[in-house]
């Protein structure tokens, strides 16, 4: 979420550049108008939209060797529990909620000063609009079809202030106002959209302005606007005398119109749009900055006592998610992988990818070799286990209890162990209370007489990972897993999702 709220903002700050740059000195009202909507509208809508085509594509390499990655089996787990009361929510949604509560009540507010003064005024309908006199005042301002006018307006300038009213009323320029009023509401941190809305306001006047100026004596038009009157601090109408934007209206007035060559300005946004798609399509697969490189090579034909060495200086081992599998193949190949959306890969502190380099110098006589590696050795050996078989590559897997006849027994073990871990999941009362949630790894071995063994987890806190710990521990005994027809051990590894709903 702050990742695209943080989009949404540098999208805006663009258009915004553009605009003001390139746009805002023209008189070209109306299509400065659809400009600004429509940019605002962009900005939250192009964080979402991934392009294919223009997606960095992943390594071949990766895709013929996704069995070599450490959350190797189906999807993760995703268990919920539901929070108590809404003092257990994060308090950054207590802050994001609590500004919206506030944004909503002067909303609210302002809707209110309106209908008292057309309550207290006095109500004339027409066949365009509804005139509202208002008493000992000078107030002009519309507010959809209604127009508000202080009965201290001198009868002479009335007839150009209703006209200009009128072209805001016609062209529904509350709705624009409305919108971004909204818009400050769900984004009442976001300062820009206050910047857009009062870009909006004053490109309302401009047009009002230059329709008016059509059918009246420019002369006499600029003079009224010179003159003070009284305004009404409401954002989302369309107030006649703003006296922050009278000098503006002015000189926007004298200004001469704009040659339609410069309407070619607008093609600014064809390449600012594309790198934008860019940018979104591709964010996915550059934010983590470093990857995952293994390298497989020098391959000769060792003595098992040889192989045995051959291992050093692995990589600085992750803190985060516990121990990982890496199955080594026979053959002479470079293997590249990156995080995918799932955290498959190998973790390190708050979630980044550790840089590896393995270089394996001999070859591997026993294509049934795994690799162990635990953070909490806190060393670079690699133990070598000849009789444990990665799930991934048994030739037989274990069978769970109910899978006898399946015909698809992976698939089946894999079903049946999420169902295990949904059944008996229950959110820790304690992690519910401190909003603890997050990801737990977890690894076991389904061991050659089908009991569950090793358990290790590793999570963002011990009151997730002693409950995964539980849950795996519920396991049933299984038929073991068998490799080249022998009775084998069997890793198995599964991501658990933990979310406060």
């Amino acid at each position: 979420m702050v990742q695209y709220i943080l989009e949404c903002i540098a999208f805006q700050l663009v258009f915004l550049i553009i605009y003001d740059l390139f746009l805002k000195r023209e008189t070209f009202f109306q299509w400065n108008r659809v400009y600004l909507i429509s940019t605002y509208a962009l900005s939250l809508f192009l964080p979402w939209v991934k392009i294919e085509a223009l997606k960095i594509s992943v390594p071949n390499a990766f895709k013929g060797y996704s069995e070599f990655l450490w959350s190797a089996n189906d999807a993760a787990v995703t268990v919920t529990g539901a929070e108590d009361s809404i003092f257990q929510m994060p308090w950054e949604y207590v802050v994001l909620f609590g500004g919206m509560f506030i944004a909503t009540f002067f909303f609210v507010y302002k809707l209110l000063q309106i209908q008292q003064l057309k309550q207290k005024g006095q109500v004339h309908y027409f066949k365009d609009f509804t005139q509202v006199i208002v008493a000992n005042s000078s107030l002009a301002f519309s507010f959809f079809k209604s127009v508000f006018l202080g009965d201290k307006i001198v009868e002479e300038d009335y007839k150009n202030i209703v006209a200009h009213e009128l072209v805001h009323i016609r062209q529904k320029h509350s709705y624009d106002l409305l919108f971004f009023e909204l818009m400050r509401i769900v984004g009442w941190f976001n300062p820009l959209v206050y910047v857009y809305q009062n870009r909006i306001s004053e490109l309302h006047e401009f047009i009002a302005d230059a329709q008016v100026a059509k059918t009246n004596k420019r002369a006499q038009y600029q003079l009224l606007l010179s003159q003070v009157f009284q305004t009404q601090k409401i954002s989302f109408i369309n107030q006649f005398f703003n006296h922050s934007l009278i000098k503006k209206r002015i000189v926007m007035l004298q200004k001469t119109e704009s040659s339609r060559i410069w309407k070619l300005k607008y093609l600014t946004l064809v390449p600012v749009l594309a790198a934008m798609l860019f940018y979104s399509s591709c964010q996915e697969d550059v934010e983590t900055p470093h990857a995952v490189t293994i390298i497989v090579g020098d391959i000769e034909n060792l003595t098992q006592d040889e192989e045995s060495e051959m291992f050093t200086k692995l990589i600085p081992l992750s803190e985060r998610y516990g121990d990982w599998i890496l199955y080594v193949k026979d053959d002479k190949s470079t293997i590249e992988f990156t995080k995918s959306e799932e955290g498959s890969g190998i973790s390190g502190p708050d979630n980044t990818l550790i840089n590896a380099k393995m270089n394996i110098i001999s070859n591997v006589l026993d294509d049934n070799l795994s690799l162990f590696v635990s953070d909490k050795t806190r060393t670079n050996n690699v133990s070598l286990e000849g009789d444990d078989v990665p799930f991934a590559v048994v030739d037989e897997v274990p069978v769970f209890p109910g899978c006898e006849n399946d015909s698809d027994p992976k698939s089946c073990f894999n079903k049946m162990i999420q169902r295990h871990i949904s059944k008996n999941f229950k959110y820790p009362e304690e992690a519910q209370v401190k909003g603890i949630q997050g990801r737990v790894a977890v690894i076991f071995i389904i061991s050659e007489d089908g009991t569950i063994q090793n358990i290790k987890s590793k999570g963002p806190d011990t009151l997730l990972e002693n409950e995964v710990e539980r849950i795996i521990k519920r396991l049933p005994k299984m038929t073991p897993g068998k490799h080249n027809g022998v009775t084998v051990n069997v890793p198995y590894s599964i991501p658990i999702m933990f979310k406060l709903q």
